[in-house]
């Protein structure tokens, strides 16, 4: 696009001056960056998943609640089994690519295409689940907004688009103060409710509007283990650093780990916390409030500066915290397509070397799930923690057998390690298939093996163009002759030039005028000796007044003849000076150029002729 006009202009204002190739190096993340980036989603699912548990729990009624620490204290532990694990990753394949390459290269091509279709999906569902939930946290603060959660949802995801055009260190930049922000909001609540536990000051939160499920059926292990599955959403986002390994700057490894034990250690104090204090505080899930947004109220004591304060890095972190998708899901879209199982336009960089192709389709998703499903991330959680789960369990079975294969020093406790969170993730991912298939994740459960069906129809589509490609035992076929045909309308500046072009590349030219009108043809005779430049022209009948049946009968017609030479299309064509005189011509080009684009052996040429204002 070129910078002078006004499209040009306009895309530079957006996403900013290109960046040479040479800078890629200077793009990368520090481990302050990367935290924010890519460790944004799951710190943030913290602000909804101790909720997601109670939702469960409060159907069993006010006493059921007390089971929110106990299994928030399972999904700490998970949670820390599965950083452990990912950690080993990163030092085994440090050049990204996360669950898909690890299962891929040990468990086969399909558990790899399976990795990646997992994580295609949870990458959509973590930008539409976390836009929602950060959109939740505006309306629990002002309710007047309610009836505008779709539209704001899509803004949040258009700036989000525009933000990760701008590159990765712009990224980092314009990501990295919400994230710290609502990491020190979140530790003064959880340090301030401590206090007030410590000194008696802890009062029962008054819920306005509870949920109207509350007490209204006996608790059972299913809605136990219902409860635990939601919670853990908290676990949505762990594989993100191991997926950007090649996002850091070097040693890349050595970064991408500090910053995924420190993520691991924040998110871990985070939901102790917040289950702790909602437990003391008896909250109960409302309606049209969030259990976060209660917690602040009853610690600050209303709603002061310090519970907006709160509010508004909730939003912020729920809202960037899809950046962690937005930085990760182009980068898996450019391998896969290295490998070829996605168009390769995703391998591409744009201006500021950013994936650019592969943003553009994760915003169309999103934005797609965000109107479907009304902004309401309560609908979208129930479809968000297969694909996660899934890809834990390819990516931690994949290590396991990794080291087995190498048995280098330590490699048991190593494998042991690994062993250990495939195990974990694999039950994890029974219970979540089992509670959340009647909510709407059995669509997941089809949609994968769609997507990977998907892979592979891109991937024989490639190999069989590369097999009809291929020089090898290739002998070039002799073309003798080249007819050249120009299709005109009549007689003009524009035809002549394409005459004269036309001259250039055979001795065989033909001019091809389709009879739709006999005075205009007769006229067309009479002033073709002075510019038809000794060209034959050769006249079609049209009974019927098409223009493309008799210039197709006339092409086949010189094929059956010669069907191993070549024929060559020339079409003179208008080029207005301003888009909108496109509209004022006839497009009988475009028309030709669609019915000739699959026939063998045969040539379209266009010669413009400008216009000018």
């Amino acid at each position: 696009m070129p910078e002078n006009t006004g499209l040009g202009l306009l895309k530079r204002l957006v996403v900013g001056r290109p960046i040479p190739t040479e800078r890629a190096l200077h793009e990368r993340f520090s481990r302050v960056t990367g935290l924010a980036v890519l460790s944004s989603d799951c710190l943030s699912s913290v602000a909804y998943s101790i909720e997601e548990v109670l939702r469960v729990l409060v159907i069993g009624g006010l006493a059921a609640l007390s089971f929110g620490v106990p299994i928030a204290a399972l999904i700490a532990a998970l949670l820390a089994i599965v950083v452990f694990s990912y950690r080993q990753t990163i030092y085994a394949y440090p050049k990204g690519g996360g669950a898909y390459i690890v299962a891929k290269e040990n468990l086969g091509v399909y558990a790899g295409l399976a990795a990646a279709s997992a994580l295609f999906i949870d990458y959509t569902l973590t930008v539409a689940v976390s836009v929602a939930a950060g959109v939740a946290a505006i309306t629990s603060a002002f309710p007047a907004l309610r009836p505008f959660t779709v539209e704001l949802g899509l803004g949040f995801v258009f700036l989000l688009m525009v933000g990760n055009l701008r590159g990765l260190r712009e990224a980092g930049r314009i990501f990295s103060v919400p994230t710290y922000f609502f990491v020190f909001a979140i530790l003064g609540l959880v340090f301030a409710g401590l206090w007030k536990v410590v000194t008696g000051g802890v009062h029962p939160i008054v819920t306005d509007t509870p949920l109207h499920t509350a007490g209204t059926s006996a608790l059972t292990t299913f809605m136990l283990l219902t409860a635990f599955s939601n919670g853990c959403s908290a676990m949505t986002g762990v594989e993100a650093i191991s997926d950007g390994v090649p996002a850091f700057r070097p040693p890349e490894s050595k970064h991408a780990a500090q910053t995924l034990v420190l993520m691991g250690s924040l998110a871990i104090t985070l939901i102790l916390g917040l289950a702790y204090l909602a437990s003391a505080f008896h909250v109960v899930p409302s309606e049209s409030e969030t259990v976060l947004s209660q917690l602040a109220r009853g610690v600050f004591e209303g709603r002061g500066v310090p519970y907006f304060l709160l509010q508004a890095a909730t939003t912020m972190i729920l809202v960037l915290a899809a950046n962690t998708a937005y930085a990760d899901f182009p980068r898996l879209a450019s391998i896969v397509a290295r490998d070829g199982y996605v168009p390769r336009q995703f391998m591409n960089q744009g201006d500021r070397l950013a994936f650019s192709n592969g943003i553009f389709l994760l915003t169309t998703a999103a934005a797609a799930l965000l109107v479907i499903f009304r902004g309401d991330a309560h609908k979208l959680i129930p479809l968000y923690m297969i694909g996660v789960f899934l890809s834990f369990t390819l990516s931690q079975t994949g290590m396991v057998l990794r080291w087995r294969h190498l048995r280098g020093l330590g490699w048991r406790s190593s494998a042991a390690i690994n062993g250990l969170g495939a195990v974990v993730s694999a039950c994890v991912l029974v219970v979540v298939a089992v509670t959340k298939a009647p909510e709407g994740a059995w669509i997941i459960l089809v949609l994968i093996p769609c997507l990977t069906a998907v892979f592979l129809t891109t991937r024989r589509h490639y190999s069989h163009v590369a097999k009809q490609l291929t020089l090898k035992g290739w002998e070039p076929e002799v073309r003798r002759k080249n007819t050249v045909l120009v299709p005109i309308g009549g007689l003009h500046r524009a035809v002549v030039e394409a005459l004269q072009y036309a001259r250039t590349l055979s001795t065989d030219v033909r001019a091809v005028f389709v009879d739709n009108n006999p005075a205009a043809t007769e006229q067309l005779r009479r002033d073709w000796d002075q510019w038809g430049q000794g060209i034959p022209l050769v006249v079609l009948e049209s009974p019927y007044r098409s223009l493309l049946e008799p210039l197709l009968a006339y092409i086949r017609e010189i094929d059956d003849a010669s069907p191993d030479d070549y024929v060559t299309v020339i079409l003179p064509e208008f080029v207005p000076a301003r888009w909108w005189q496109h509209l004022l011509h006839n497009q009988s080009a475009l028309l030709i150029k669609g019915a000739l684009l699959f026939r063998r052996n045969t040539v379209v040429t266009s010669v413009p002729f400008h216009l000018v204002k």
